[in-house]
């Protein structure tokens, strides 16, 4: 009972992070270890957890997601071809090399959230027009291709990075690109099950348990997180992010 109340509770911090910002399983995943999962069995089950927090949060967006251009739809496509990729590695590889280097991908996403509102101003000063304005997509779609694989075999901190590389485009405002970055990360999820479901990895008892948690979470995470400006909620995404690379970097090294 106490073990399920842990789950359940922790699953709402999850789902709250990640509606917010992402990073959410940096307490999901030492919450699985500790209650007596292997780090690889936690590292799958992560997906069962985060399915409906960020199906909920993009639910929890609705309003700012009708407002993102059709043609965002696309990215769906190397979202779900780098997951696949990744999930599929995840199944004959072992995590441990991995993610020694989660601490600096972290690093790199937060640093491109960052800087992001220099170089998005930078490339609006240069990117105009319907005609030219394809390529800032076709570029993004490329990097989501392996962005997309690191989430689908590993995952913390795939928000932030999707984040990151979202205020590379033309979308104007912070919680449209929340609002995508939920919907692309419920696509890593989902594809990642559907690639590991026959593995065994999943402890899907403990998942499910964790997942009711992070379903509320990321509903009540996206709407709280609607009432931030722009400019704290990327304070807040940043001041995350950060805490979660000291915590990765303490942890591998």
């Amino acid at each position: 009972m106490i073990k399920d109340i842990v789950l359940l509770l922790a699953g709402c911090i999850v789902g709250t992070m990640n509606a917010i910002a992402g990073g959410g399983m940096l307490v999901g995943f030492p919450t699985l270890i500790a209650l007596g999962v292997p780090p690889l069995f936690a590292n799958a089950t992560a997906n069962i957890v985060t399915l409906p927090g960020q199906i909920a949060s993009a639910f929890g967006y609705r309003r700012y997601l009708r407002k993102v251009p059709p043609r965002f739809l696309l990215l769906l496509l190397p979202v779900v071809l780098g997951a696949a990729a990744g999930a599929l590695t995840l199944r004959h590889t072992s995590e441990t090399d991995f993610a020694k280097v989660v601490p600096m991908l972290l690093l790199f996403g937060v640093g491109l959230f960052i800087v992001q509102p220099f170089l998005h101003f930078h490339l609006h000063a240069h990117v105009k027009g319907k005609r030219r304005s394809w390529l800032p997509m076709v570029l993004l779609g490329i990097a989501v291709v392996p962005l997309s694989f690191y989430g689908g075999y590993f995952g913390a901190g795939y928000g932030f990075m999707m984040l990151a590389f979202l205020g590379f485009t033309s979308l104007p405002d912070t919680h449209m690109m929340n609002a995508m970055k939920n919907v692309a990360a419920s696509f890593v999820a989902g594809v990642s099950i559907a690639c590991l479901y026959t593995s065994g990895l999943i402890r899907w008892e403990t998942g499910l348990i964790m997942a009711t948690g992070s379903a509320i979470g990321g509903y009540t995470g996206a709407r709280a997180a609607q009432r931030l400006s722009g400019h704290w909620l990327r304070i807040v995404i940043i001041l995350i992010g950060l805490a979660a690379v000291v915590y990765l970097g303490i942890r591998q090294y």
